[in-house]
């Protein structure tokens, strides 16, 4: 686990920033490119879910790519209620600029803990969606097997067009509303997981909760190992995912590397942002049709 001393500073940290005005909390964000980062550890936006539920992106050097050049992800990432750092490069990245965050929460680490933490709390419930189809189902019962009862109340792998296919999209959301599930963890890989949860957590009011989450539901369902802690602790999970996937893993992180250039750039004073004017997406009314 990575830590900061604690630090007195403003909601808002007087760092380099983007152009558009960061959402004041009363706990602290710091500039991130064209977005933020919140300065919560994992058990103070646990407690913060609990209390107030919310959506929660994980950024990493991907998704700071994808802000760069996706003017719908940019929309989407403003609507989040929380944004954690899932990189130790960005973290380290922070700690640069002079605006560091307490700690890295993955993820990958958020959703099992989530889970952990409400495994005999009869009011949560959770709905995985994302994964080939099959997986969803067997993490569900893995979980639901560690929490000795149906934490897990829905599951399903949508197709590969599912998020431009409105007939199935209109059946999923009927899925989760059917199911009770209280909280939605969606793994199909950014931008299309978070520009999707910003499109439609309005039309899922019962769920309080909504995680982008990639590969976890993978890795919960044992189809694709992680790396082993140590290498985790030491920010090299992205060499075992190269080694392990070099065919889906070594261009994406050759392109991602780009994001040093930006925070060297933001250190500077001389990063912009190149959607300054995006707004977040607009959300379908409860019950409206996709």
């Amino acid at each position: 686990m990575n830590r900061v001393p604690a630090k007195t500073a403003p909601p808002v940290a007087a760092a380099p920033g983007p152009a558009f005005a960061i959402p004041a909390r009363t706990w602290r964000r710091v500039p991130l490119l064209n977005v933020w980062a919140d300065d919560l550890t994992m058990g103070q936006l646990l407690d913060r879910l609990d209390a107030d539920g919310g959506l929660v992106f994980t950024i990493n050097p991907d998704h700071l790519y994808h802000l760069q050049t996706n003017a719908a992800f940019v929309s989407a990432y403003r609507t989040a209620d929380f944004v954690t750092v899932d990189s130790h490069y960005v973290w380290w990245a922070l700690r640069w600029q002079g605006c560091g965050v307490a700690e890295k929460v993955t993820g990958s680490d958020l959703m099992p803990a989530y889970c952990r933490r409400h495994a005999a709390n009869p009011a949560v419930r959770i709905f995985l969606l994302g994964a080939k189809p099959g997986v969803a189902q067997t993490a569900a019962q893995r979980i639901n097997a560690a929490a000795g009862r149906e934490l897990v109340v829905g599951a399903h792998g949508p197709s590969m067009d599912f998020v431009d296919d409105p007939q199935e999209i209109e059946s999923v959301l009927a899925m989760v509303r059917a199911s009770g599930a209280t909280a939605l963890m969606l793994g199909l890989g950014a931008p299309k997981q978070e520009i999707w949860l910003a499109r439609y957590r309005a039309a899922l009011p019962q769920v309080r909760v909504f995680m982008g989450v990639g590969a976890t539901i993978d890795y919960e369902a044992g189809e694709v190992r992680r790396a082993p802690v140590w290498m985790r602790k030491l920010g090299l999970e992205w060499s075992y995912r190269v080694l392990t996937e070099p065919g889906r893993y070594g261009r994406r992180y050759l392109r991602n590397a780009r994001f040093l250039w930006w925070m060297a750039q933001a250190r500077a004073g001389q990063y912009r942002d190149p959607f300054p004017q995006a707004v977040a997406l607009p959300r379908p009314l409860p019950g409206d049709r996709p």
